[in-house]
């Protein structure tokens, strides 16, 4: 008997992700009907992941369910909102058993772990790609926005920034590293963390909020852009792994940090009127955010620093962006 669309669906993904209370119909139906808290705001973001462009052949499939998760739900980080659902529409080039066992597993844990369930999708025959839409909540009017941050505001990282764009160098042999650290390294880039408790931690706090995944200074243009500020940045203050900064001279370490995606850390600017309570929210965090700069008042002007000299990132450097080779550098 041929395995078709209906028996993928029914033994990979229908009875094996989480059940929540607030999901009236799931998968099953011709559309999904859920429930949201009162006084709260829905929060929906998606991501596509594709092979050759994400992922290459050799990445494990549990690591490709993972990942499509993970990256939505630093969306819904940055934005202070709480996972809930999540819908799936895949592309297979065929019915690989294997491969879909090892993914549905990825996705499986991910879920779990962040109490989401797969509420519909769709799947299809094409080349390899998946696509996660997922849904959370927030306090009606509390979303962390990119268009908040104001003159005089402090800049901070969640963790170390790099280590994924070290690792994915590695594997395609441009760098060469000690094993373990390889080891750790392909475990930020194919199983990243969302930093989802600390998104709602920074709800009334944070000025302004974007996760690092196209690299910072990708990123940060972002929230300059949106908030009509500039940015001051003191690059002897990110945050590096000893993992890069002994794998790569002192330049090559500030470069990675400030131009690999794929992190997803949480930047994001605190007005000094919340400092004391952010201090105090942060405190006892396992990983403690560090702070890299201050926002300005020149709009959408990037300053590097180092000390108190000018930083300047060499010219090869630069930031993802689909359908462009433009170089994202400091201004």
């Amino acid at each position: 008997m041929a395995f078709g669309e209906f028996d993928l669906i029914e033994t990979y993904f229908t009875h094996r992700l989480p059940k929540r209370d607030d999901v009236e119909i799931g998968i099953g139906d011709d559309g999904a009907v859920t429930r949201v808290p009162d006084n709260s705001d829905l929060v929906i973001v998606t991501d596509t992941m594709v092979q050759g462009v994400h992922f290459d052949e050799d990445t494990p499939a549990r690591a490709v369910g993972h990942k499509i998760v993970a990256v939505n739900l630093s969306d819904l980080a940055a934005m202070g909102a709480e996972p809930a659902w999540i819908s799936l529409a895949i592309s297979l080039p065929q019915v690989n058993q294997e491969w879909l066992t090892g993914f549905a597993h990825g996705l499986r844990e991910i879920c779990d772990y962040y109490n989401c369930q797969l509420i519909g999708g769709d799947t299809s025959q094409g080349p390899l790609a998946v696509t996660v839409t997922a849904h959370g909540f927030v306090p009606r009017g509390k979303a962390v926005r990119r268009d908040g941050a104001k003159p005089g505001d402090w800049l901070y990282v969640s963790g170390t920034l790099g280590d994924a764009g070290l690792a994915l160098a590695a594997r395609q042999h441009r760098q060469k590293l000690n094993p373990d650290y390889q080891r750790r390294l392909t475990e930020r880039l194919y199983f990243p963390s969302p930093r989802v408790a600390l998104g709602q931690s920074l709800r009334g706090i944070a000025s302004s909020a974007i996760d690092v995944s196209d690299g910072l200074l990708a990123d940060i243009k972002h929230v300059l852009k949106a908030s009509h500020v500039g940015a001051r940045i003191s690059v002897d203050e990110l945050p590096l792994s000893m993992a890069l900064t002994e794998s790569l001279s002192a330049e090559d370490a500030v470069t990675y940090a400030l131009t690999s995606g794929d992190d997803y850390e949480l930047l994001f600017t605190v007005p000094e009127s919340q400092r004391g309570l952010f201090d105090t929210v942060t405190a006892h965090s396992p990983s403690k955010p560090v702070c890299i700069g201050r926002i300005t008042s020149d709009a959408e002007v990037l300053q590097l620093r180092h000390g108190d000299e000018p930083w300047e990132l060499p010219n090869t450097a630069h930031g993802f962006e689909h359908f462009s080779s433009s170089v994202v550098e400091s201004d």
